[in-house]
């Protein structure tokens, strides 16, 4: 029997589902992973972290997908996690779990009131830019810093992204992890721990507020989430044609985040680059039918949630090298993205810099860290180099 062209148009939606999926998974599981250790999460925490996320994510593309009948696909805020990595070192797992709340409270408020759109234009886009830029400059010097550690599985791994980015492009972080886990399994540097697999049960931790990392954290935390996940991804489906109701979407994605953070459910957002891939001509030649595609990543992550133990065990069992060059090259377009966007702008360019500057520099005062004083930085510097000069 011949396949008929629903036949086809449905195999193309799920294939379209599962390739957003295993995108989304290649190209920052490892920066998660990486966030939850920063947070003082253990090996078995961490798999109840990404069941969490698996299963969030899962209800809110499958739910959203359907009721709107538009391809909205949530994600988790790999930027965020990025900014957690370098910012939660040393501070207690409650208190990390305390600013999850704060971040996602921020943005249910900003869903429910309408306030999204009003808020990011307060602060200019290019120092929001610049902000990020400076918190993802220390993946990109470490992606190239591991050739000195491991030279054939990073420089293997460089190689083979330059490669997938010429040949296959939306494969190339897929090809790079591939070849990152033979390099890998070659050298014998791949030790899996004592213990069976399971399914990962969610762990409750109980919430901690400070102040001081509530503004150091979780503030730049929330812009960062705002600016550079949320925006983009409303933009993408407005690209696309879709006309989305933004409030209901920032309302329903950050109460899911609100009520699983204290499982390790950090953020879910809405998508992007991954929503790209189930909205293109390639999916369905009818765009009011590529929402199945969506629907079916939803369907694809919630069974990722329920081996989220194993996806942890995994990245647990992997040399460190190999985590640092993959999180680094699959962080390398956002980061050029961020700087060309932060420096394109000739009026903004002297507070963006100042942005980046601060922000990359790691400094912490007053117990508040880096990316907030580079954003308040250059805020100060736009407000003093805006200011209309008095006729003489």
């Amino acid at each position: 029997m011949r396949a008929t062209p629903s036949d086809s148009h449905f195999s193309s939606t799920i294939i379209a589902g599962f390739v957003a999926v295993l995108v989304g998974y290649t190209s920052s599981a490892a920066i998660i992973f990486q966030a939850a250790e920063a947070a003082g999460a253990s090996a078995l925490q961490i798999g109840g972290w990404l069941t969490t996320l698996g299963l969030a994510m899962g209800m809110t593309s499958l739910g959203l997908s359907l009721y709107y009948r538009v391809p909205v696909l949530t994600a988790w805020s790999t930027p965020g996690a990025a900014l957690l990595i370098t910012s939660l070192p040393g501070i207690a797992l409650n208190e990390a779990i305390g600013i999850f709340i704060f971040a996602s409270g921020l943005i249910f408020l900003c869903g429910i009131t309408g306030l999204f759109a009003r808020l990011m234009n307060i602060i200019p886009l290019a120092i929001c830019a610049a902000m990020l830029a400076g918190i993802l400059l220390r993946f990109g010097l470490e992606a190239f810093a591991s050739l000195q550690i491991n030279f054939a599985l990073s420089g293997g791994m460089c190689l083979a992204y330059l490669l997938g980015r010429r040949f296959m492009t939306r494969y190339a972080i897929m090809l790079t992890l591939l070849v990152g886990l033979a390099v890998a399994l070659i050298q014998g540097n791949i030790t899996f721990p004592q213990q069976s697999l399971h399914f990962a049960v969610p762990e409750f931790i109980t919430p901690q507020f400070n102040v001081s990392t509530l503004l150091g954290v979780g503030v730049p935390y929330f812009m960062v989430t705002m600016a550079s996940q949320n925006a983009p991804g409303i933009a993408t489906l407005k690209a696309a044609g879709y006309a989305v109701p933004v409030s209901p979407l920032m309302s329903w994605t950050s109460l899911t985040s609100l009520l699983l953070a204290p499982f390790g459910g950090f953020s879910v957002c809405i998508a992007a680059i991954t929503a790209a891939i189930c909205m293109s001509d390639d999916v369905h030649p009818d765009p009011k039918r590529r929402y199945l595609a969506a629907a079916a990543a939803g369907g694809f992550y919630l069974v990722t949630g329920v081996f989220g133990g194993a996806i942890g065990m995994l990245f647990s069992a992997l040399p460190t090298a190999l985590i640092h060059t993959l999180a680094g090259l699959a962080l390398l377009g956002t980061l050029s993205g961020s700087l060309q966007q932060a420096l394109s702008d000739s009026k903004q360019r002297d507070a963006a810099i100042i942005t980046f500057l601060i922000t990359a520099s790691g400094v912490t005062l007053l117990g508040v860290g880096a990316a907030f004083w580079g954003l308040m930085g250059g805020v100060l510097a736009h407000i003093i180099l805006t200011l209309p000069q008095r006729a003489r």
